[in-house]
């Protein structure tokens, strides 16, 4: 039986080394010593002959130490190998308890009175000047002064809000405290986040304050459901439990920075099911100047609808195969779109799914970035762009690539 690889604790053992090289080498040594003494023993005819045949012997004995050396280097590089790939145990992961002391200052309980009864939900403290982030839908349908923030130490103190964000499911409400009693996060970079990354969730799951869980970046680029029939793009997908009560707080990297704000779970229940939200931190930075100014945020606006190439409506339009994007179905009349001259569907056509609009332009880039379908489109014009802005799309129309000039507008409530 060949070498094996044994696993056993999350480590693995490099294989067993094969004695067999240096028993040949051995009984090469013997039978060297061996022919030596042959040689005062036989004719001196006979001696080159055996001298030729030793050194042939030596030959094969320094090819063979090549090999063991050879050998050895390989199975030192392969078990440098699979302990650079060994899976880190979330057992120990570096610094979790030094990470939730730090952020035990800046995480705080919201309590939130509306007509309806009572409602809590998490938050942290944004800065010096008394501004912490939390969620919209926490603090959503409060009765004026009916939002309370209590921190760890106990102290309670009431809360006004200052800008809200739908569309971002974000909000930033204001506590009159001493900036000695104020402790900050740090906000980190949600855009250099990998897929697999450990990340720590902070909040007060049904009520029980100061709660830490732990996992991975499951995915990242997800969409939540906004009012209106609009979406959250950029969402960050976790496997961290998020449950009730747990909205609004932070969402760590290792090196304690906020990289997310947690935000949703998907579940028949109000229980956590292994798949939760978060809004990511370059959302949050990106917004949060505009709503403690503002008191909102004005999202780009295209003024379209439409759905995403897929098989059937491809073969509908004659596009060919290898092509992703967009398809328009309808333009708003007076819209960004509109006022650019794009294009909506002008026929019907019946597929499996049901009846569908054809024959509208298709949107498969923008300012020269490929976009393979809506979800890359909104990402971009979220990251990258604000009302007013230029944009520039390549666009498919009746199988001829054509560019596109728009002028982004502001989202409408409705």
């Amino acid at each position: 039986m060949g070498d094996e690889w044994f696993y056993g604790s999350g480590r693995s053992r490099a294989p067993q080394r094969s004695w067999l090289p240096y028993v040949v080498i051995a009984v090469l040594i013997v039978s060297n010593f061996a022919v030596t003494y042959y040689f005062s023993i036989i004719p001196d005819s006979n001696v080159s002959e055996l001298k030729d045949e030793i050194e042939e012997l030596s030959g094969r004995v320094e090819a063979l130490q090549s090999q063991i050396r050879d050998t050895n280097n390989e199975i030192s590089d392969l078990r440098d190998t699979v302990i650079a790939q060994e899976p880190l145990n979330v057992s120990y992961l570096p610094g979790l308890n030094s990470i939730y002391n730090q952020m035990r200052g800046s995480a705080v309980l919201i309590t939130v009175r509306t007509s309806s009864g009572f409602a809590s939900g998490s938050g942290f403290v944004y800065d010096y000047e008394g501004r912490i982030i939390t969620n919209y839908h926490v603090v959503e349908g409060a009765i004026e002064g009916g939002i309370t923030v209590t921190f760890v130490d106990g102290t309670i103190v009431p809360a006004d809000v200052v800008g809200t964000d739908p569309y971002s499911d974000m909000a930033v409400i204001d506590v009159d405290l001493s900036a000695s009693l104020l402790k900050p996060v740090k906000m980190g970079d949600s855009s250099s986040l990998l897929v697999g990354e450990w990340v720590i969730a902070v909040g007060n799951p049904f009520g029980l304050a100061d709660t830490m869980t732990v996992g991975i970046v499951s995915a990242l680029g997800r969409q939540m459901q906004a009012p209106n029939n609009y979406r959250i793009v950029d969402v960050i997908q976790t496997d961290a439990a998020i449950n009730p009560g747990n909205s609004g707080g932070p969402l760590l990297n290792l090196d304690g920075e906020v990289i997310g704000m947690n935000s949703a779970i998907i579940g028949e229940v109000a229980q956590f099911s292994g798949v939760g939200f978060a809004v990511p931190s370059d959302t949050i930075t990106r917004e949060a100047p505009f709503l403690i100014s503002e008191g909102k945020y004005d999202h780009p606006w295209l003024g379209i609808e439409g759905f995403d190439l897929f098989p059937e409506i491809k073969e509908a339009m004659d596009i060919d195969e290898p092509t992703r994007g967009f398809l328009i179905v309808s333009v708003t009349t007076g819209g960004p779109a509109d006022d650019a001259g794009l294009r909506g569907g002008d026929r019907e056509v019946t597929i499996d799914v049901g009846t569908v609009t054809v024959g509208g332009d298709v949107i498969i880039g923008a300012d020269d970035v490929p976009m393979k379908d809506f979800n890359d489109l909104m990402v971009y014009i979220e990251r990258n762009m604000r009302p007013g802005d230029q944009l520039n799309l390549r666009v498919l129309r009746d199988g001829v690539e054509m560019d596109v000039e728009l002028i982004l507008g502001t989202r409408p409530d409705s």
